[in-house]
């Protein structure tokens, strides 16, 4: 096979991660935790597969507790609404330096193909808002429950 070949066939084959570009909800503010990269594995997202997000962010202050409020839009129109808790997508107490949230969560086969934004905020445990970003995510015509 030639190494064409192989690389096509391993793009096919291998689910592939994204860093993916991300900013802040309002340029102005100066949150106390600091976004430093968003990565979404694999990308594009497979309907009806788990997909994971890893935030890299960093903190100067020690964060005991509190949640992340996620909205997605498609095609700008508001879609979905979640709310977690902060501990159960990182390891509590968050330490002062750097840190990583990961949230994987499997969308229903009947999620349509796409582009999405997401807009996540950070709160801790006295409800202050801690970091807003927003990024935009692809869903692929690929995968469904069906290929399961």
């Amino acid at each position: 096979m030639q190494p064409n070949r192989v690389l096509l066939a391993l793009c096919l084959i291998v689910p592939l991660a994204r860093a993916t570009t991300v900013s802040y909800c309002d340029k102005k503010t100066e949150y106390d935790v600091k976004v430093s990269g968003v990565e979404i594995s694999p990308y594009p997202v497979a309907r009806g597969k788990a997909a994971t997000f890893s935030i890299s962010a960093s903190t100067a202050e020690t964060i005991s507790g509190g949640k992340l409020v996620i909205d997605v839009s498609f095609f700008g129109w508001h879609i979905h609404s979640e709310t977690h808790d902060l501990c159960a997508e990182t390891s509590c107490p968050v330490s002062i330096g750097d840190f990583v949230v990961a949230h994987s969560q499997v969308l229903p086969g009947y999620t349509p193909p796409g582009s999405y934004s997401l807009k996540m905020k950070m709160y801790d445990g006295n409800k202050k808002e801690l970091t807003c970003i927003g990024f935009d995510f692809d869903i692929g015509l690929a995968s469904s429950v069906a290929d399961s």
